[in-house]
């Protein structure tokens, strides 16, 4: 039995497309909201270079549609784990609340788990294309 025979495919779609929605409204809120000069100011003052910036930006936007297609749902899901760990740093010195001034770590580390769940249970239903799921 693979682990997505024990779950109705309805809800691990429903995981998969949460997790897109998510993913993709982050992507899209540091481009409009905090802005491409604000979002690479922001991750350079946490001392990463600006690039990383710019990837982070193209894994959650990109990331975020395929999820939401059902396009590589394991493997993307995969390649946004380490995004959410390093959201989870650099909300370390935080706490653990995300209500705390700046943002806790619990939530992007519950979202890299979920991620990693997404990952072992494959897309589920409501896929783009069943042979790029």
């Amino acid at each position: 039995m693979t682990p997505s025979s024990t779950l109705p495919l309805h809800t691990t779609a429903l995981l998969r497309v949460s997790l897109g929605v998510m993913a993709l409204a982050h992507g899209l809120m540091k481009v409009f909201v905090f802005t491409l000069p604000g979002t690479v100011a922001y991750f350079e003052s946490l001392g990463l270079p600006s690039f990383i910036a710019y990837l982070t930006i193209a894994a959650e936007v990109g990331g975020g549609i395929a999820l939401l297609l059902g396009v590589y749902t394991r493997w993307v899901s995969l390649a946004l784990v380490p995004v959410l760990l390093g959201a989870a740093w650099a909300h370390l010195g935080n706490g653990w609340v995300f209500s705390n001034p700046g943002g806790g770590w619990e939530f992007p580390a519950f979202w890299a788990i979920a991620l990693l769940v997404q990952a072992g249970l494959g897309s589920g239903s409501w896929v783009l294309n069943r042979r790029l799921a």
